[in-house]
């Protein structure tokens, strides 16, 4: 399944860095994330999005620019199919960014949406007018309850409101496990430890916790 990132500070970061250490995962996972990758950034007044139809590791696009809220996502499509850069993530709207990664059978809900992590992302705003992090937590747990089997549901969104994480899984925790790096008022999140390849990846990073959601605040 998809690989995912996310990294905030208060003062903007180069996007370069970051990008070339989360490829390098995406290149290295144990499954196949070549199916095209996308992120959004945050500059201060506004969005920019980014995507591809290439693997992140073979796109020679220069990314030179600089942001204080960066997410990516590198998709490995289920069973290769729908492979099309319109289905490439992050999903957004006017305020809120999506990324997911993980698998989920026989889900019954009613949302628009080309595949299904676009139509997660859809239904879970259905609930914003409780503010994001209520939202997430309420949309997760009623697709959870209207699916088969959820071997993976990890999604992180930032709204205006926060940066929200929502992580469980049912099994192999090695690589559907989100981990997360804190330091002083820097925040990394991510589907595999950077490994020193991050611009700051020192310090411990700890295992996000199964069956849980967690909001961080936007400085």
């Amino acid at each position: 399944m998809c690989r995912i990132f996310c990294a905030h500070a208060p003062e903007p970061f180069a996007l370069a860095p970051q990008i070339e250490a989360f490829a390098h995962i995406a290149e290295h996972s144990r499954e196949y994330q070549g199916h095209g990758w996308g992120y959004s950034a945050w500059s201060g007044t506004g969005w920019t999005h980014y995507h591809d139809i290439r693997p992140i590791w073979d796109d020679p696009t220069p990314h030179a620019g600089h942001s204080n809220l960066l997410l990516i996502h590198a998709r490995s499509a289920f069973r290769d199919e729908g492979i099309a850069v319109e289905n490439n993530m992050p999903f957004y709207d006017h305020d809120n960014v999506f990324i997911f990664n993980g698998e989920l059978r026989g889900v019954r809900i009613k949302a628009e949406g080309r595949i299904g992590a676009e139509k997660i992302f859809n239904f879970v705003k259905r609930f914003e007018r409780h503010g994001m992090s209520a939202a997430l937590a309420k949309g997760t747990n009623i697709i959870s309850k209207r699916s088969r089997y959820v071997r993976a549901m990890n999604i992180i969104m930032a709204s205006p409101d926060g940066i929200h994480v929502a992580s469980s899984f049912a099994e192999d925790p090695g690589y559907f496990q989100l981990r997360v790096n804190q330091q002083d008022d820097r925040l990394t999140i991510c589907s595999d430890p950077l490994s020193g390849r991050g611009q700051w990846d020192a310090g411990e990073w700890r295992e996000f916790p199964n069956h849980h959601n967690e909001s961080f605040t936007r400085w």
